[in-house]
């Protein structure tokens, strides 16, 4: 399954809360998606007509989605397979590629936030763990116990996985019907992913990006990671050039399979072919989510210096969402 779209604007966002979405998630949790996808396009359009920057808006946006629980990031995060929350993300400046970058983060209420204070206030691009805690603590940011990322329905997900002795990553393939097994019982399914069945419903990781009226292209990827995962796992969405990519030409937010992504260092290849190729927004991730992924499942969003947006996804679906300065704005889950 392959899916792009493009629009084009003065200043634009775009947004997503995770590429892979169950084809049986219930109407009412497909609405409240949509409905937080909406109130950050709003955001950060209105933050675009107070004249803030790229990089402040596209921080502002993803603080907001780090702090509903619906998405996998901040509060509402996967879990380690110790039951703990452990998060990762990463912010980046398109004009002078400056960028920031954290990892295993436990107690950074907003861990975008802290990306964003690793690029400005540190001469170092990332920060992982212990170091990147006591950093948060000198940097003075809103820390919280652990237990504020964990919602009731992630600790259930995660006896499940623990039970099928898997890592739940929460992509949907194209096609698969099958019967799984989860512990001792058997559970017909429409559709199996890595032994669980998809009716086990989370989303993933959340993006923005963001042109300004000046052509400044930023990005911000922020998750929780893989449900029941190794602690110390890494994945793409705090790795520059893979999860997250900004420069003069573009900004690109990715979701998805983050082995694969970071692969093929996906972010970035859609501004190399921009640039060595001579390809348009819409064209590079297009090439790029057909010719760089092999077998991963992910997605994209993308905008342009000229202020087009564009996204492209091979999962069953991609909460995303654009918008326009002119008052453009859509929002989908689906083709």
């Amino acid at each position: 399954m392959y899916n792009v779209h493009s629009v084009s604007g003065a200043d634009a966002s775009a947004v997503h809360g995770g590429a892979g979405v169950d084809p049986n998630l219930p109407p009412h949790r497909q609405e409240e998606a949509k409905q937080l996808l909406s109130r950050c396009l709003n955001l950060g359009i209105s933050a675009l007509r107070s004249s803030l920057p790229a990089i402040d808006v596209v921080e502002l946006v993803v603080r907001e989605l780090e702090s509903d629980p619906l998405f996998n990031s901040g509060r509402g995060s996967a879990l380690t397979e110790k039951g703990t929350a452990e998060m990762e993300a990463s912010i980046m400046d398109g004009p002078r590629r400056r960028c920031g970058a954290v990892s295993g983060l436990t107690t950074v209420k907003n861990p975008v936030s802290l990306a964003r204070l690793v690029m400005d206030n540190s001469p170092h691009s990332y920060l992982a763990f212990s170091g990147a805690e006591d950093f948060a603590r000198q940097q003075g940011v809103e820390l919280v116990d652990n237990g504020y990322f964990i919602t009731e329905e992630n600790l259930g997900m995660l006896k499940l996985a623990k039970e099928a002795n898997t890592i739940f990553d929460y992509r949907i393939p194209a096609a698969g019907l099958e019967t799984c097994s989860v512990g001792a019982g058997a559970v017909e399914s429409g559709l199996q992913m890595n032994g669980l069945p998809i009716s086990i419903y989370a989303p993933e990781t959340v993006g923005c990006v963001v042109v300004d009226s000046q052509g400044r292209c930023a990005a911000a990827t922020s998750t929780g990671g893989l449900m029941n995962k190794k602690s110390g796992r890494i994945g793409d969405s705090p790795l520059i050039g893979a999860g997250t990519y900004a420069c003069d030409i573009c900004a690109v937010s990715c979701t998805g399979e983050g082995e694969a992504i970071i692969r093929g260092t996906l972010a970035r290849d859609v501004a190399a072919v921009m640039e060595y190729k001579g390809l348009g927004l819409q064209e590079g991730v297009d090439y790029v989510i057909k010719e760089r992924l092999d077998e991963g499942l992910a997605g994209m969003i993308a905008v342009s210096r000229n202020g087009e947006v564009g996204y492209g996804f091979n999962t069953t679906g991609m909460f995303r969402g654009c918008a326009t300065e002119d008052g453009f704005m859509e929002v989908g889950i689906w083709e």
